[in-house]
């Protein structure tokens, strides 16, 4: 069929297979640029992405994979196609890394499948006492707004809102690009502990809870959970907000996890990255007019990053480089887009934005290219007039 970008609100309900295959493969080559992944510390050789199809969690395991020449698995949750409609983005950017990573002799196995259900865990267990004995590393990078609890089969939902008061914001609808003035209500003490329960570190203690009383971590092997704190613009809605409660829980789980990890010698971290483009931060009000500012502000100084760039430095200079943490023990990425310079900046461009010269003072037109490229639509060279199979062969282990 014949492919095109259907956009409702902040979703894109289709993606172009080749596109997101070009995608996957500008990223290998980004990586293979850069040389082999090497550090004080040695790097990881057998590597679990939870979280694995898309964003940080795709970058994770391209970087792992051509970075340290790694063997990974990847569990994630994404729609497979049908004969009248594509796949998700992420099924179709799975295939393009199995492809390229096969050509390259590299291990790797995709199961496709709930992460947040005890079954999923006790099945990659088996395929990495199968296949690879050990896991080195295992990265959390789980985004979803819904969980369905593994004991009581309970379906728990995630909130974006407030805490304490209502909060009115600059916003853009990026359907007709006008700025407007949004006011979202404070969230109730259950909207609050739901979205811990769905979006904190719960999920993530009990993958390695399983994973370490399964005799299959490795001695020294570490895990991160992705994290993203922002900054004032976004605070009253982020950090300050329902997702912020979730993400400091990310907190108390690593200092649980480092405790837990002691027999293996093992380490824990919650590593925070900077503001990208994905659909869960384009639905965020706030964040899609604040990116598109202080990408402008990066770029012109040399210092924008995309997801790949970022996971790449994470593994270089901080992961498996000189560990360096905050007062709170994380690992920090967010630095360039926290300077003095670039924030000062910003701030003094949020104050001043409108319709008028939103894309001069910003870029604004490159975050709606952006956006488009998730789901594989707006890379030169690929013909999006032509036909396209939507069902390719793949080697996913499809459990849904």
């Amino acid at each position: 069929m014949i492919i095109e970008p259907k956009i409702r609100g902040f979703i894109c309900t289709t993606s172009h297979p080749t596109g997101l295959a070009t995608s996957v493969q500008q990223q290998i080559e980004y990586v293979k640029s850069q040389g082999p992944l090497e550090g004080p510390l040695e790097g990881p050789k057998r590597v679990l992405i939870v979280g694995a199809s898309v964003g940080y969690g795709m970058a994770s395991r391209i970087s792992a994979a051509f970075g340290f020449g790694a063997s990974t698995i990847g569990v994630f949750f994404e729609r497979p196609p049908t004969e009248k409609k594509p796949a998700t983005a992420g099924w179709y950017s799975t295939i393009a890394f199995e492809n390229a990573a096969s050509e390259a002799g590299l291990y790797c196995k995709s199961i496709n499948a709930d992460a947040f259900a005890h079954e999923t865990r006790e099945k990659v267990i088996d395929i990495i006492k199968e296949d690879l004995g050990q896991i080195d590393l295992v990265i959390y990078s789980i985004g979803a707004p819904v969980r369905k609890l593994p004991d009581t089969g309970e379906i728990v939902r995630s909130t974006l809102k407030p805490i304490g008061e209502p909060y009115t914001a600059t916003s853009i609808n990026t359907n007709n690009d006008t700025i407007n003035q949004s006011t979202v209500e404070p969230a109730t003490e259950e909207e609050i502990a739901n979205t811990v329960t769905v979006m904190g570190g719960q999920d993530w203690e009990l993958w390695i809870k399983a994973l370490s009383e399964a005799g299959v971590l490795a001695e020294g092997a570490k895990t991160t959970a992705y994290s993203y704190i922002g900054t004032e613009i976004t605070w009253p809605i982020y950090w300050n907000g329902t997702i912020g409660q979730a993400k400091k829980d990310l907190d108390r789980a690593s200092t649980a996890i480092n405790k837990s990890l002691e027999a293996v010698n093992g380490e824990a971290y919650v590593s925070i990255l900077k503001s990208v483009i994905t659909q869960s931060s384009s639905a965020i009000p706030v964040l899609p007019l604040y990116i598109a500012i202080v990408f402008k502000v990066m770029r012109e100084k040399g210092l924008q990053e995309g997801p790949i760039e970022q996971v790449y430095r994470l593994f270089k200079t901080r992961l498996y480089g000189e560990i360096i943490t905050d007062e709170d023990g994380r690992l920090r990425v967010d630095d360039w887009e926290l300077r003095e310079d670039v924030q000062r900046i910003s701030s003094e461009l949020w104050k001043t934005i409108n319709e008028d010269n939103l894309y001069d003072i910003s870029d604004y037109g490159l975050y709606k290219e952006g956006f488009l490229k998730l789901f594989g639509f707006g890379f030169e060279g690929v013909d999006y007039s032509a036909d396209v199979d939507t069902i390719l062969p793949n080697n996913i282990l499809d459990l849904t």
